[in-house]
């Protein structure tokens, strides 16, 4: 039988699968794996093998040993490129796909998403689907990537977790949807991250803020603060923060919005 060549759909509802699966699940038996197959008319195990070809371009697991399949093609090279220089344009192109592969408006799909839609109209209407489209799929992939369990605390009941990101949205376009720009946080954290009062270090330990410890006297501090100071953040499986990022934080973010 002639194998058939994936087409640049495929290939794309392929990737947005791809970012969404610890390597160590990619295989012919993950249920998002055989819900995809179905989608596209293939084998599970076609996508499987597609999903370790993208892996043999990833500079994440590359710094790990871990490799892929080595006979990946050109088109995969090229996918996983476009992501690379151009995240928000190939994951909403890949959200698109998929619900015209589940034959539903991406409005439908993400109904629950965008409260506020009949509110914009035109271009509006299309760059407020985006952004929260894009938003959702960034949460999706950071709380997967650290098993929706916050890094802190170890909380994983996934309607009080946040993804935080490290650079914040308005500052780095280019890294919105990086999932190296983001951190698995319970609300708290969360917060406390984006207003600068922690941080962390290069080993990803947890540092607390002077302005926060003014506050070392008082009980609510010892019982969230305190005992997780030097703490080291539990590590997601494949995106580790990255370190450039970690650096920003501390120079831009720490201690300067109090």
């Amino acid at each position: 039988m002639t194998r058939k060549n994936w087409t640049r759909q495929e290939l794309i509802a392929a990737f947005n699968l791809y970012l969404q699966i610890p390597f160590g699940q990619i295989h012919q038996r993950n249920p998002k794996i055989v819900a995809l197959a179905q989608l596209i008319n293939r084998t599970p195990s076609a996508v499987g093998l597609k999903l370790s070809n993208f892996a043999s371009f990833d500079p994440i697991l590359q710094a790990r040993g871990i490799k892929g399949m080595t006979n990946a093609a050109k088109a995969d090279r090229e996918i996983f490129d476009e992501f690379y220089s151009n995240q928000e344009e190939l994951v909403f192109e890949s959200e698109n796909i998929i619900a015209q592969l589940e034959n539903r408006p991406i409005e439908e799909k993400y109904k629950d998403k965008l409260p506020i839609l009949n509110s914009f109209k035109g271009k509006e209407r299309t760059s407020y689907i985006k952004t929260r489209v894009n938003q959702h799929f960034f949460r999706e992939v950071v709380l997967t990537n650290y098993n929706s369990t916050c890094a802190i605390t170890g909380i994983s009941i996934p309607s009080l977790l946040i993804a935080s990101h490290i650079k914040p949205w308005a500052q780095d376009e280019r890294n919105r949807l990086n999932p190296s720009n983001g951190i698995c946080f319970s609300a708290l954290y969360d917060k406390a991250f984006d207003k600068g009062l922690i941080t962390l270090d290069k080993a990803y330990k947890v540092i607390i803020s002077s302005n926060l410890k003014d506050f070392s006297t008082r009980e609510f501090f010892n019982s969230h603060f305190g005992q997780i100071e030097n703490q080291r953040i539990t590590l997601p499986e494949k995106y580790l923060p990255k370190q450039e990022f970690i650096r920003w934080h501390q120079e831009n973010i720490f201690e300067q919005q109090n």
